[in-house]
């Protein structure tokens, strides 16, 4: 054999040896994290790149097994806080060469559901495993029941502390997230409210998980809700920018406000940090259709809670923009009800952050929202000064809230889109 034919016999070993190497090295997890809801528990495991896996539940024990091939597993399990309310255990090992096999063992018969996520917003590839708990499981960790809302008389106000679980929201320079900072007010704002008489507060998020956007929607619709605050905290690369302001929805188009139209890009990319399936059910709500007077009602209603809530926050510290602004948030798109987002302060701000972590500042911000709250419903007929309910808004019972898949797919609101909601 000459030395060309030699050369050429050692080039195509090569090219063959390489991917027989790559397919060799094995992928690594990294991290492994457990959140609990009231109606799921995810685990989320951080990944060097993709892996080619499986998830499948086996009964008589009830258990939950994941197959990952060719993943060497650096994380530590036994770090992870079980039992929680669905998973008792955490084991692992290899029942073949190649694969590793980690089993959940579970105290009630659960749905798996899991999927990949590619790196994102500093977030590495990610395998989220999903347990859905049953209905009726499910049921008895709802704030309010059905049963409640067929005989309430109360007004009902949605409490939604932004982000939550893989999505900790703006992060400050000394640590703080917003997550923690977005839950303790709303926790402090439910309190407030149901020592209120003839009123309720429904938290859209409980504890440290990610609810995805739509879904707080679906949420804030079921429990009937008279009204929305989505609470959150923003974040700027300027760290002297302090300041509270109040969003609602843009109606129709673009958001003429750039400003405001990146904060509603940023906020809506929440779903892709959290992590959602976007294989999920649709709210079939979307696919109906809300008068365009109503419509235009709670848009309105929505601009005036958000006017009352700026002039009451005057008292709390300083205001980033005198009025309303108006963009294309995908939690707010319950049209049926009035919804606002509140940034309360810049946690970007290392003064403004000290304030945010200070209970005494957050009592401040709670009142506030609160005051502002009960302002609202009064001057809309809801409640007398002593805070009784005085009649039910046409708006309001403008619908009965239908039975919506929990886990429904999020809905996110497109330049120049408009919601459908349903017909009276």
């Amino acid at each position: 054999m000459n030395l060309r034919a030699l050369s050429s016999l050692f080039g195509l070993l090569l090219l063959w040896a390489v991917p027989s190497v790559a397919l060799a090295q094995s992928s690594t997890i990294n991290d492994v994290r457990l959140w609990t809801a009231p109606d799921h528990s995810r685990l989320v495991f951080d990944l060097n790149r993709s892996v080619e896996y499986k998830v499948f539940p086996l009964h008589n024990p009830e258990r939950v097994v994941i197959d990952i091939e060719r993943v060497r597993l650096k994380a530590n399990l036994n770090r992870l806080e079980v039992p929680d309310p669905v998973i008792q255990t955490v084991r692992h090992g290899s029942p073949e060469k190649g694969v590793l096999r980690i089993v959940l063992d579970v105290k009630e018969k659960v749905k798996p559901r899991s999927f990949l996520l590619k790196p994102m917003h500093g977030k590495p590839h990610r395998l989220v495993v999903d347990l859905l708990r049953s209905d009726q499981s499910a049921q008895q960790n709802r704030t309010v029941t059905a049963d409640q809302l067929r005989s309430r008389k109360e007004v009902i106000i949605a409490v939604d502390a932004g982000h939550g679980g893989e999505d900790p929201g703006a992060i400050g320079r000394n640590g703080l997230q917003e997550k923690q900072v977005t839950l303790a007010i709303a926790k402090a704002l439910a309190k407030k409210i149901d020592s209120k008489a003839g009123m309720r507060a429904v938290l859209i998020r409980t504890g440290d998980y990610f609810v995805p956007l739509r879904k707080r929607v679906v949420l804030a619709r079921r429990a009937r809700a008279d009204l929305m605050i989505s609470i959150h905290a923003d974040a700027v690369k300027n760290r002297t920018v302090k300041g509270a302001s109040v969003y609602t929805l843009s109606e129709r188009g673009a958001t003429p406000d750039k400003v405001a139209s990146a904060l509603a890009a940023r906020e809506n990319a929440s779903d892709d940090v959290g992590g959602f399936d976007s294989g999920e059910m649709d709210d079939p709500m979307l696919n109906m259709i809300l008068g365009d007077m109503a419509k235009r009602d709670s848009l309105n209603s929505a601009y005036l809670l958000a006017e009352t809530i700026l002039k009451d926050f005057k008292g709390v510290g300083p205001i980033k923009y005198g009025e309303p602004k108006r963009a294309r948030f995908a939690v707010l798109g319950a049209l049926e009800m009035p919804s606002v987002l509140v940034e309360v302060d810049y946690i970007s701000n290392p003064k403004r952050e000290r304030l945010l972590r200070s209970r005494s500042h957050q009592k401040k911000i709670v009142n506030a929202l609160l005051n502002s709250s009960l302002k609202f419903l009064r001057r809309q007929g809801r409640l007398g000064q002593a805070s009784e309910v005085v009649h039910p808004s046409p708006l309001m019972t403008f619908f009965e809230a239908p039975e919506v898949d929990m886990h429904s797919t999020p809905y996110f609101l497109k330049e120049g889109q408009i919601l459908n909601l349903p017909n009276s």
